[in-house]
């Protein structure tokens, strides 16, 4: 049996510690971005922190808390992506009322005037159930901010909702 070299033990190690990072953290980090960018900001911006996780496993691998730090990497990844529209899409997880007919729609874009604080919270919290504690860890939030947003957030929503 012949040994492998270092570098590749060194490859195969940081490729099973990755595989298995994704595998426990990749949705939730996932989830988080599209809620905060739609749909295919959201995805490339969550490609994006995941490569740069792979770049920096080790640094990573040391982190409290690895998927609050990526999500912030997604986000900046995001900001030089895109230039926010009022009209946002959602993933194809997320119910919403556009069936075609008249009116339909509306949640997207009711959901693209809140500020993106709001619009990340209201969506971990009502779409995926996450508690309050896991959205303050999953975006660099405190547990008070988060209920803060959240009521403005559902507040303006019902506005937004109301109005159209």
């Amino acid at each position: 049996m012949t040994a492998l070299p270092p570098d590749e033990i060194e490859t195969a190690t940081n490729r099973s510690w990755f595989d298995s990072f994704v595998a426990e953290h990749g949705d939730r980090l996932r989830r988080a971005l599209l809620a905060a960018n739609g749909v295919q900001v959201g995805n490339d911006a969550c490609a994006d922190a995941l490569a740069w996780a792979w770049e920096h496993h080790d640094r990573v691998a040391g982190m409290e808390h690895p998927v609050a730090y990526l999500f912030r990497v997604g986000q900046t990844s995001a900001r030089r992506q895109r230039r926010w529209h009022r009209e946002i899409s959602l993933p194809p997880e997320i119910p919403t009322d556009d069936d075609g007919s008249e009116g339909s729609g509306r949640l997207e874009v009711a959901l693209g005037h809140l500020n993106i604080k709001q619009r990340t919270v209201v969506i971990l919290v009502h779409a995926h159930g996450w508690s309050y504690e896991e959205v303050a860890e999953g975006v660099g939030l405190s547990v008070a901010s988060v209920r803060s947003h959240l009521h403005r957030g559902m507040k303006r929503l019902r506005e937004e909702m109301e109005r159209s």
